[in-house]
C-alpha cells in the first residue's frame, strides 16, 4: 500500500517512503538517536521533571470495582518537589485494618503517619521525593493501636478495630 498526501504548496503527491530515500534510512535513525539522547540529557539536568501517573484497580468487599489514583501531582509546590500519590492498598479483616503505602525514595526519618479513628493521613519528604495522601478507613479504629513499619519503599500500617461495647447500657423506662 502506498500512502499518498497532498503538499499545500504543490498540486504533486508523494510517497511517505521517498523520505527514508532522500535522507537516507541511517540519517533518520541518527537523528531520532539525537533527539533521545537530549530528553535524557534534558531530564537529567532537571530541565525536564519525570511524571508518574498511574491506577490500580480492585474489586471491593462490596463486589464492585475500586480504582485508586497514584502518582505527580499536577502542581509544584514552593519547594520545588513534586508532590506524589503513594499506591496505597487497605486491607480490612475482622479484628483490624491493614494500609499498604509504596514511596520509595524516602527514608524512615521522612515519614509522618497520624491516624484518626477514621482517615490515616501519610506525609514523606525526602531529598528528592514528596508524598502526602489521606486513607479514608473502612471502620473505625483505635488510632493509639496503630504500628508501622517501613522496609524497601513500602509503609505498612496496622490498625485494630473498634470493639462494640457488648450489652450496652440499659435505659430505665418512665
Amino acid at each position: 500500500m502506498v500512502w499518498r498526501r497532498r503538499r499545500r504548496d504543490w498540486d504533486e503527491e508523494w510517497d511517505i517512503f521517498d523520505e527514508f530515500f532522500r535522507f537516507g534510512i541511517d540519517d533518520i535513525f541518527e537523528r531520532m538517536m539525537r533527539d533521545i539522547e537530549d530528553i535524557f540529557r534534558r531530564a537529567e539536568s532537571g530541565e525536564i521533571k519525570p511524571i508518574v501517573r498511574g491506577f490500580s484497580i480492585r474489586i471491593g468487599p462490596d463486589g464492585k470495582p475500586e480504582i485508586r489514583e497514584f502518582g505527580t501531582k499536577p502542581t509544584i509546590k514552593e519547594t520545588g518537589i513534586e508532590e506524589r500519590k503513594p499506591l496505597v492498598d487497605v486491607i480490612e479483616t475482622d479484628n483490624e485494618i491493614q494500609v499498604i503505602a509504596e514511596m520509595p525514595g524516602v527514608d524512615k526519618d521522612d515519614i509522618e503517619v497520624n491516624a484518626t479513628e477514621t482517615t490515616l493521613e501519610i506525609r514523606a519528604e525526602g531529598e528528592n521525593r514528596k508524598y502526602y495522601e489521606t486513607v479514608e478507613l473502612p471502620a473505625e479504629v483505635d488510632p493509639d493501636s496503630a504500628k508501622a513499619r517501613y522496609n524497601n519503599g513500602v509503609l505498612e500500617v496496622i490498625l485494630k478495630k473498634k470493639t462494640p461495647k457488648k450489652g450496652g447500657k440499659r435505659i430505665k423506662i418512665e
